[in-house]
């Protein structure tokens, strides 16, 4: 069985090559974790439930992207990795 770090290498690449970008959308995020966009929302306001994200702008509307690292990382952490 492959090694944590391996494991979460593996998956950044993976996210990479399918997406072609270093960070995701909360659309994008809700197809990796199969999920609801609302799902992703009610996580953010509860502060829980997502990877560590970052806030484009200071309103309240503003775009929120999630690093493929911190996304492999909370896969890691929350699912079982084969």
């Amino acid at each position: 069985m492959p090694d944590n770090d391996e494991s979460i290498n593996t998956l950044c690449k993976k996210l990479f090559q399918f997406y072609n970008k270093v960070a995701l959308t909360k659309q994008e995020l809700a197809q990796v974790l199969g999920v609801s966009i609302s799902y992703i929302d009610k996580s953010l306001a509860r502060g829980y439930g997502v990877p560590n994200y970052k806030k484009l702008g200071t309103a309240s509307n503003s775009k929120v992207i999630f690093n493929i690292n911190d996304i492999a990382h909370y896969l890691s952490d929350t699912t079982k990795m084969v």
